[in-house]
């Protein structure tokens, strides 16, 4: 029987120790806390190397009658089984309280965050995911930050997790296997060039007033209108009176970004180029909105509209 599947029956012999809920679903909900039934424990390299000096020792002493030497074996044997003890201490009791995911588009590491939980001070822990090591201290609360590869876009389900710890001599190892309930969202991946959005010839000639500070026109003066910007000369050849116009026309910047104008795209094409503009409109500082096979997304900027732009675009099938 090769390694491999050794380690696979011995998770699977790991996984019947869990809950019956966690078993039939495979996945176990938040907040999750480490106890004795899935907390494990075997001796390092170095803890059986240990062991067998104990031996030699021990045989040495018993043979020679050096009462020193016996009680120093004594001693150290003492010290290999409270380690024992304190590593399975420190992941006892230890608990996610939950799980955060960041942002990233596919292809690029996305960060997600454990939220561990004590109550008291655990040192030395490590934790794994996929190929990744992570070692921190535990203090009350702390946040664990792991960035995971991503590939595709859409839902990316948290592999099983291991939580191992060899502290306090290195002589043993105590691990126990975690299975969150949780998945991040990844981003598509924009195309690396392309056109620019097609505005609709209308916005063309749509446009809208602002204040400016050169002189646009002169108009018939208005009630409320500032007396110093009275065109006094001009008035002068006119009946009424005329008043310096500072509003100036401005071209709208709101952008359409329309599913149905990509024709001739395939759908992955579509949502690369659509990832693209809406990273554009968000470095020019431009308003948008995102019309979607089954989603209408309306006119706004920001960050925050840039997330719920994305994340819908992620979700398409």
């Amino acid at each position: 029987m090769s390694l491999r599947t050794q380690w696979q029956r011995l998770q699977q012999w790991a996984e019947r120790r869990l809950p019956a809920l966690t078993r039939h679903r495979r996945q176990e909900e938040l907040p999750i806390e480490l106890h004795r039934r899935r907390i494990y424990i075997v001796p390092t390299g170095f803890g059986v190397a240990f062991t067998l000096l104990l031996l030699v020792m021990m045989v040495g002493s018993l043979n020679y009658s050096n009462n020193a030497a016996l009680l120093l074996t004594c001693l150290l044997g003492a010290a290999t089984s409270i380690s024992m003890l304190v590593a399975f201490r420190t992941l006892n009791g230890l608990r996610i309280r939950g799980v955060r995911g960041g942002h990233a588009m596919a292809g690029q590491p996305i960060d997600v965050t454990f939220d561990f939980e004590a109550k008291r001070l655990r040192q030395a822990v490590r934790l794994d995911i996929a190929s990744i090591t992570q070692a921190f201290d535990v203090n009350d609360r702390t946040d664990v930050t792991i960035s995971m590869h991503t590939e595709y876009r859409g839902w990316l389900a948290l592999p099983r997790l291991r939580i191992w710890t060899t502290w306090p001599m290195g002589l043993f190892r105590a691990w126990s296997w975690v299975n969150p309930h949780y998945a991040v969202l990844v981003w598509p991946r924009p195309e690396i060039t392309g056109p620019s959005p097609t505005l609709p010839l209308e916005d063309h000639h749509k446009q809208r007033l602002h204040r400016g500070e050169d002189l646009a026109s002169l108009r018939d003066y208005r009630s409320g209108d500032s007396m110093r910007h009275v065109a006094w000369k001009a008035s002068a050849r006119h009946e009424n009176l005329l008043v310096k116009d500072y509003e100036q026309p401005e071209a709208r910047q709101e952008w359409q970004l329309d599913w149905r104008h990509l024709r001739g795209l395939d759908n992955e094409a579509r949502i690369a180029r659509l990832a693209r503009w809406l990273g554009e409109a968000l470095a020019q500082g431009r308003q948008w909105s995102l019309w979607l096979p089954d989603e209408a997304i309306g006119i706004g900027s920001g960050p925050s509209h840039y997330a719920r732009c994305m994340s819908a675009l992620a979700l398409l099938p």
